[in-house]
């Protein structure tokens, strides 16, 4: 079973999805939310994880929070789970490419692969998909999601980064 609660954000309201105790999705527009809604039992129920994630989220925004600290569901592949944990080794403020991190779990050629496992990244914003730029270090889709949410995320750590 699922729960779930929404939360205004400077960037639109976001759903935030638990499963078995461990947050499992974040939705960044309702379109996607209601497409996972058809498909699964979802419940909507203020839980003390989702009252944690939402108010660390709204710390993020604030600029007070810079590391998350959430139990989380993440399902996906093998290389997935390598790309999502390299995106969390890369540092609030800074930004990598697909190339810097395909390289950095041993996958050199797997740019594109990085690219999908991005979309797949069922976390954004907790699992920093945002932070991954073009090696032209120009913003690229956002897991799929519009770009103007990427370079909002961006400005609002470097606005943070130095304080």
């Amino acid at each position: 079973m699922f729960t779930y609660q929404s939360m205004k954000t400077p960037i639109g309201h976001l759903f935030i999805v638990e499963e078995n105790k461990k947050l499992a999705h974040i939705f960044l527009n309702e379109k996607s939310f209601r497409e996972f809604q058809i498909q699964h039992s979802l419940q909507n129920k203020k839980t003390a994880l989702l009252t944690e994630a939402a108010s660390q989220l709204e710390e993020y925004f604030l600029g007070k929070r810079r590391q998350f600290d959430l139990p989380l569901k993440m399902q996906g592949t093998p290389f997935q789970q390598k790309v999502w944990e390299a995106l969390c080794t890369i540092p609030y403020g800074e930004t990598r490419s697909y190339q810097e991190i395909a390289i950095q779990i041993c996958h050199s050629k797997a740019v594109r692969a990085v690219g999908q496992a991005n979309k797949a990244n069922a976390l954004p914003i907790i699992i920093p998909c945002h932070r991954v730029i073009g090696k032209n270090k120009r913003l690229t889709g956002y897991a799929g999601r519009q770009t103007d949410k990427k370079a909002f995320l961006l400005d609002l750590e470097k606005a943070y980064y130095h304080k």
